[in-house]
């Protein structure tokens, strides 16, 4: 079944046109990768999707009852509200009941002995029974509690973090239960645990999806079949990231081949004009009209692909960088406890810990852009450091791109040490000559990030500190990004929460706990991920609804009965069957195919399946609390 149908669209910003013409329907529980290089318009597309934004022409159907989610790369949520008000915050009606709910189990717990509210409170109990209220209210808390909001539940939106108002965002965005997920960078400003878990959790949601992003692991695991908006056209393609790169090289193959032989026959039907063939008339207007046609099939002008053609940065001595028992505290809250780390000409570290942890706040002590509260950093007489923050200090909106390359440099030094003019090296990093003369305003987030970049790499740095480099860049600066890091005769340190970015780039791995502690690990993020220690997970605990506190008093603890302690022992065995089941159902949606009628099937029977595991657990956790 098609729950999403885009016909004929097509978008245009002033002059600039971004895409034409843009067909293309998703189908039930179907897994749609959107990629492109930034400025190409996918954010554009993804709001015309789910209808935020309406199309220059064309239309976007959707079918009868689907309900979609969104979640844009940067969330606008009602500063004044808590997390479990913007968390519940949806239209449905599960949401709007459960945001009655919560008001209610709030205002109780803070006079329990208003019969009012209990009353009112009992009487949403036959509600919640009829629209599956319980589990869906199950459902949130645990989403709540793996996004690491379950302590923030009470606190305003306007108070928190960049990286905790996204999982805010993302968490409204899940609960909601959508037929339909539309996720712009939904990685973007995570940490690796949280991506993780995300990741694993799309796995098993029978929900269709529709996303850009730049984890390429995401992609992999996730995606059924890949759009890659190219000159202002959608390709398509079937399969995950890996097939993509596959199939797109096979298609530019063809592209060459079929530019190389119209140039062929263009040439011979040239000379034969010019040779003043004998045959007039109308054998020769054949030809002229052959040649004029041969012209107008001139393909679009290539997408160009980043170059990072920057001279290697400048000499740098035996001694980089070493960092001597440093230690840094906000308030009570201690983010570096001691810490000793050596940096080595070179060296690649990678940098992962949870939000908050003080993995920025490195890279700020490294820059001296603040002070240790104890302990001492000590650089190298020839280190010249460049920092690409996530706030990309310095970079004005009312400033013309062209004037922010040339305040560092109006020659630039290429890698074969040519001097390169400041607008040949723009271009070289895909910016028109339009957009080097406009403002920095008018250009997408990810290309003022390729800007940003671009600036600091032109500064010949031999120490490059990188805050979440892969945010906001298309997979293909990424790529052309990691090739030049390779070859970089300085040393990198990255913070950075893509999975294959740490594997591609880090020799070794620093791992921020939250608590002031820093563990070193070699390698990069599948040797952290196989070396860290392993945590036995808690059980889960039930959580007490309201069924629970209108319920008469009991004479005193119950036990299981032997039929009930019998259905126990039958659940867990469930339980666990029906886990082996979702992992089959779920590869079997993430693997390639062209038959929507099978995803459609695939997803009812992941549906199902998960509705069943869900009530399983509800009845198991009930009947463990009694178990002695």
């Amino acid at each position: 079944m098609t729950i999403l149908s885009l016909e004929a669209v097509s978008k245009q910003y002033g002059t600039r046109p971004l895409f034409r013409d843009v067909t293309f329907g998703l189908q039930r529980g179907e897994r749609l990768g959107l990629i492109g290089v930034n400025g190409s318009g996918k954010s554009s597309l993804l709001r015309i999707a789910a209808g935020i934004e309406p199309p220059d022409t064309g239309r976007v159907v959707f079918a009868s009852g689907i309900h979609v989610a969104y979640l844009p790369q940067d969330p606008p949520l009602d500063p004044e509200l808590t997390v479990i008000e913007a968390v519940f915050a949806g239209d449905t009606p599960t949401m709007r009941l459960l945001r009655s709910y919560e008001q209610l189990s709030a205002a109780l717990a803070a006079q329990p002995d208003d019969p009012t509210l209990l009353e009112r409170l009992s009487a949403l109990t036959p509600q919640m029974d009829a629209l599956g209220g319980w589990e869906a209210e199950a459902a949130a808390r645990s989403i709540i509690d793996e996004l690491g909001l379950a302590t923030l539940s009470h606190a305003r939106v306007g108070t928190l973090s960049g990286g905790q108002r996204k999982r805010t965002a993302m968490a409204r965005a899940l609960v909601d239960r959508p037929d339909l997920l539309i996720l712009d960078e939904p990685t973007n400003h995570i940490d690796t645990d949280t991506v993780a878990w995300l990741e694993d959790y799309l796995a098993r949601t029978p929900c269709a999806l529709l996303l850009v992003t730049h984890d390429r692991y995401f992609l992999d695991r996730l995606i059924g079949r890949t759009l890659e908006l190219d000159r202002g056209q959608v390709f398509g393609y079937q399969g995950n990231y890996e097939r993509f790169l596959e199939q797109k090289a096979e298609r530019l193959a063809h592209e060459a081949a079929a530019e190389e032989a119209r140039q062929n026959l263009l040439r011979k039907e040239l000379a034969w004009l010019r040779r003043g063939a004998r045959a007039r008339t109308t054998k020769q207007k054949a030809h002229v009209e052959r040649v004029h046609a041969l012209i107008e099939q001139r393909p679009a002008a290539a997408q160009g692909s980043v170059a990072i053609d920057v001279a290697a940065g400048r000499r740098l001595g035996k001694r980089v960088l070493e960092l001597k028992a440093v230690s840094k505290a906000y308030g009570n809250r201690q983010v570096i406890a001691g810490l000793n780390l050596e940096i080595h000409p070179h060296d690649r570290v990678g940098i992962i810990g949870p939000n908050g942890s003080g993995k920025s706040t490195l890279l700020n002590l490294i820059a001296g852009r603040v002070q240790p509260d104890a302990g001492e950093v000590v650089r190298g007489a020839t280190v010249h450091l460049a920092y690409y923050d996530q706030e990309a200090a310095g970079l004005e909106e009312s400033q013309r791109v062209i004037d922010y390359i040339r305040e560092a440099a109006e020659l630039i030094r290429g890698r074969e040490g040519a001097l390169v003019a400041a607008t040949q090296m723009l271009e070289r990093f895909l910016f028109t000559q339009d957009q080097q003369w406009a403002t920095i305003a008018t250009l997408s987030g990810g290309e003022r990030r390729r800007l940003y970049l671009l600036r600091q790499l032109i500064e010949a740095p031999n120490l490059l500190l990188l805050d979440e480099p892969t945010n906001d860049l298309d997979l293909q600066t990424l790529t052309v990004l990691e090739d030049y890091l390779d070859d970089f005769q300085g040393a990198v340190i990255a913070v950075s929460h893509d999975r294959y970015f740490l594997d591609r780039v880090a020799q070794r791995t620093l791992a921020f706990s939250g608590d002031g502690r820093v563990v070193e690990y070699p390698g990069g993020y599948s040797t952290y991920l196989a070396y860290r220690p392993i945590e036995a997970p808690a059980l889960p605990k039930p959580r007490e609804h309201a069924r629970a506190a209108v319920a008469a008093p009991s004479t005193g603890p119950r036990k299981l009965s032997t039929r009930e302690r019998r259905e126990l022992e039958q659940l867990e065995q469930r339980i666990t069957e029906l886990e082996a089941e979702r992992e089959r159902v779920v590869a079997a949606l993430n693997a390639p195919a062209t038959d929507y009628t099978r995803y459609a099937a695939l997803a009812d029977e992941l549906a199902r399946i998960e509705q069943g595991i869900e009530a399983s657990f509800s009845r198991w956790a009930e009947l463990s609390e009694l178990a002695p």
